[in-house]
């Protein structure tokens, strides 16, 4: 079996103007995504997905990646993804047995598009095996807890928002420190205690800043939250601050989870060499894909680091997350989104299998998801920014 051709399609899901909000990212007008499509001599084609400008993601799939792995085998994924990570020295680097990375591939946008096809040659590689991903990973489990995840509402609302996703069976939800009324310390704290109040003692709650408070408003925040019962403090500051991170995780009780917006194990290494984090969250769309996550989470369990990964993006990404979590031994949870994202609910044909609370994992081969047939036309491209302020 052999790569024949390796495709990027852009693609976006506008949000209807009834529907958008303010965040501390600004309104979101729309989502981008990037679909990748690896096509196989023998028939098969996988599905992949990248996240980031779609015009760039494209250019760097087709024109740099690409051309490095057709004519490969994609059951050697592990040898796609070290020429994809390390470029024209991928040679010397398996010959001698440690990464030599081209310089602009080990962060940002190449990364990105290194995870798209990453996961398209997992889903082809699964299909010839004729087992679900994560059955070709190495299966832990088929099911995992789901965690609720949202949280915009304002003031005592949260109550409302937060009771409703436990109605639904989710045993942990997840909401965003700035809601949709701006941030502050006492605005957040009264929407943490209607949200508490809304589900109960017995429903986990964590709470995501999306790195946006400095490292001494992200302590007073904590201790003040401690409260609360908090199950985690996520991205509670920048993420390019590892040891302002580890301050934060040192000053609170609550555990600090992070690691959405890292790249590769070596981030990762440099969180868990800091001691800055309790519970890793690697996005599959911008870590390295399926093959470096696995790595990431064998490094964290080995610190007995728990992985919750960052489930976000297109249905595409959720899928692969759903197959990360289940052969991962060290995951306990797995995001799932409750905001207006057409483009991760209502991209295939199979609906997702989650029922009180609890995800399952799909028994087909590959992804395990068939696109609708009008995928590519509903979620067509759109030129411009996702958020405006």
């Amino acid at each position: 079996m052999k790569i024949t051709s390796v495709r990027a399609i852009p693609m976006s899901d506008p949000v209807p103007p009834e529907r958008q909000h303010r965040t501390d990212l600004g309104t979101k007008v729309k989502s981008d995504a990037v679909l990748v499509l690896v096509e196989t001599d023998n028939g098969l084609t996988g599905v992949g997905a990248s996240l980031g400008s779609p015009p760039v993601l494209c250019a760097i799939v087709e024109h740099e990646l690409a051309p490095d792995i057709e004519g490969e085998n994609p059951m050697f994924s592990e040898r796609i993804y070290e020429k994809m990570y390390n470029g024209s020295r991928w040679k010397p680097s398996l010959d001698r047995g440690h990464s030599q990375p081209d310089e602009n591939r080990r962060n940002g946008m190449v990364m990105e598009a290194i995870a798209g096809v990453d996961i398209a040659v997992w889903d082809v590689k699964s299909q010839a095996m004729g087992v679900p991903i994560y059955q070709a990973l190495g299966a832990t489990r088929d099911s995992v807890r789901g965690y609720a995840s949202g949280g915009w509402a304002p003031g005592d609302e949260a109550e409302e928002e937060m009771a409703g996703y436990a109605a639904k069976g989710f045993d942990a939800v997840k909401m965003r420190v700035v809601g949709r009324d701006g941030f502050s310390i006492e605005n957040t704290l009264r929407r943490v205690a209607a949200a508490r109040r809304g589900i109960g003692p017995n429903v986990e709650l964590m709470v995501d800043a999306h790195g946006s408070l400095d490292v001494s408003t992200a302590i007073r925040l904590a201790r003040l939250l401690e409260e609360y019962d908090i199950a985690w403090f996520e991205e509670p500051i920048s993420p390019d601050d590892h040891a302002g991170l580890a301050e934060v995780r040192r000053s609170t009780i609550i555990p600090i989870a992070t690691g959405e917006r890292e790249f590769t194990r070596f981030n990762f290494e440099s969180l868990f060499s800091h001691r800055a984090l309790d519970i890793a969250q690697p996005d599959v769309a911008r870590a390295g894909g399926l093959t470096e996550i696995r790595r990431i989470a064998a490094m964290a369990s080995a610190r007995g680091i728990r992985l919750a990964p960052h489930a976000w993006g297109t249905g595409v990404l959720f899928a692969a997350s759903i197959h990360m979590a289940m052969s991962a031994p060290n995951c306990h949870i797995l995001e799932v989104s409750q905001g207006y994202m057409p483009m991760m609910n209502e991209l295939f044909v199979e609906p997702y299998d989650i029922r009180d609370g609890v995800v399952y994992a799909p028994d087909r081969p590959g992804l395990g998801f068939t696109l609708k047939e009008d995928a590519l036309d509903r979620f067509e491209y759109i030129p411009g920014p996702e958020f405006v302020f």
